[in-house]
């Protein structure tokens, strides 16, 4: 399975929880690769906590292999190089959890022939050797996306399950900004008819996650006055009310994560360790990114809207 990480913004919470849904699918038992094509900002080395990757590689990572300066793209364990002291050791049980990071001082690039191929040569590797690849992409309408939606296209990757999920916050802008970005003019939706995708399959492969959700309710919010409550609970029937007119109500929604303050200060994999012992996060957030995971091999959905 492919799995492509998208939104028009950045500071959605993309890249963090992309990298904790293919952390809590690797604990599950399945072997999971993630793909930094954030050319533009490829610093996926700072979730998975490996100080070395925190910018990518200096000349090795994809931006290398995918323009032809490398012949294999380059690939890290990361139950082996994490710093971060519950990664260090592969969980009994778990499955492989592999990063392959970007270029250190790389850049956006356009999507040539040779860059296509290339890519689709990567992704049919990579479906054949993992469960789940996911490719996080650069923010907007993007050459990133513009090479994926194009290679994906390809023939012999016809045959491949392919999911888009597309990240924004919970507020009016960028509910309007993550509606364009997958039905505007120059939309994912556009761009994959003009790579000669199907779009009834197109449409049915792309979902929505809401991040950083603020649930009026929730007992982190109990010292509120009454007033805050009730503005709060206005605001997010506003927000739902603009998101179904948008089509990105309840049947476009593949989940929420809910605010948390751990992220807010630094974006890493949450382990449960954080939650039960260091007590530094939230339950509700881990069971987001695990129910997020699932629901990618979850039938049910992805079934048409």
């Amino acid at each position: 399975m492919l799995v492509f990480a998208v939104s028009d913004k950045g500071g959605t919470g993309r890249s963090v929880t992309s990298g904790n849904i293919v952390y809590r699918t690797a604990l599950t038992g399945r072997d999971v690769c993630y793909l930094d094509f954030d050319f533009g900002s490829p610093t996926a080395g700072t979730v998975f906590q490996i100080e070395k990757l925190v910018s990518g590689l200096p000349g090795t990572g994809l931006h290398s292999y995918l323009q032809g300066r490398t012949q294999t793209p380059n690939c890290v364990d990361v139950w082996a190089e994490s710093e971060g002291e519950t990664l260090r050791r592969q969980p009994p049980g778990s499955g492989r959890l592999e990063l392959f990071p970007g270029d250190r001082d790389g850049g956006e690039f356009p999507a040539s022939e040779e860059t296509v191929a290339r890519c689709a040569e990567l992704f049919l590797s990579l479906e054949e050797q993992y469960d789940v690849a996911l490719v996080d992409l650069s923010a907007g309408r993007s050459y990133a996306v513009e090479t994926a939606l194009a290679a994906t296209s390809a023939e012999q990757l016809r045959h491949v399950t392919v999911r888009w999920l597309v990240f924004h916050r919970w507020t009016h802008q960028h509910i309007r900004a993550a509606h364009d970005l997958v039905h505007g003019a120059n939309g994912i939706i556009a761009a994959g008819k003009a790579n000669y995708h199907d779009e009834g399959e197109l449409r049915r492969s792309i979902r929505f996650v809401r991040t950083a959700v603020v649930q009026p309710n929730s007992p982190s919010l109990a010292g509120l006055r009454p007033e805050q409550v009730a503005w709060l609970e206005n605001c997010n029937g506003s927000l739902q009310t603009l998101a179904g007119r948008l089509g990105l109500g309840r049947t476009s929604l593949l989940g929420t994560v809910p605010l948390e303050p751990l992220l807010q200060f630094r974006e890493q994999l949450i382990s449960d360790h954080d939650v039960r012992q260091r007590r530094t996060a939230n339950q509700e957030t881990v069971d987001a990114f695990a129910s997020l995971a699932e629901k990618l091999h979850d039938e049910r959905a992805w079934e048409a809207m």
